[in-house]
């Protein structure tokens, strides 16, 4: 197979797999964005990374947003809004995070393949992705990608378009956005 033709087939995957993702849910994360004064992402792994990317994002669109673990993050407190994302939903650290911030009183949303893990059960919103867990061993989502290529990529696509939502509800495009794009390098 041509390299051309698996990118037609990753493609294919996605598209699939996104029809298969509920609207309400990430209509009510939106809501969820709007409504918290901080708002902190955490993952493991190539998660952690789309999560960074979205923490990113809402920072340009002036969210007051935080990675957990990162030097300049701030406090977490009652009523701030914790996103987590988790193919398995039985990482470790993510439990840990999560549930300090339960204790604190925080809101929890985890987007995962597995909504009946630890993880899941702790979140106060769950919004479930299709994908295969790194493991294969349950696989539910068929994907010829490795691990969790799938999830990890329905991940950074589904919160690309929460962006996109909150773009268009506080009337924000691009040009807008750029003032708070790094400007040091």
């Amino acid at each position: 197979m041509k390299t051309t033709d698996y990118f037609a087939h990753v493609i294919q995957e996605l598209s699939q797999a996104g029809t298969l993702i509920a609207n309400v849910d990430l209509e009510k994360l939106v809501e969820r964005i709007l409504h918290s004064k901080k708002v902190f992402v955490y993952g493991a792994g190539r998660s952690g990374f789309m999560l960074k990317s979205f923490a990113m994002r809402m920072m340009h669109m002036g969210i007051d947003a935080f990675v957990v673990g990162e030097t300049v993050a701030a406090t977490y407190e009652k009523d701030d809004l914790l996103i987590v994302g988790t193919g398995s939903g039985e990482t470790k650290s993510i439990i840990t995070i999560v549930e300090k911030a339960k204790s604190i009183g925080g809101n929890i949303t985890a987007l995962t393949i597995s909504p009946a893990s630890t993880v899941g059960k702790l979140a106060d919103q769950v919004i479930t992705l299709p994908g295969s867990p790194k493991d294969r061993g349950n696989e539910e989502a068929h994907s010829i990608q490795p691990m969790g290529s799938l999830f990890e990529q329905l991940l950074l696509i589904v919160l690309d378009s929460v962006i996109l939502k909150y773009m268009e509800i506080n009337e924000l495009d691009s040009n807008k956005m750029y003032g708070k794009h790094a400007n040091l390098e």
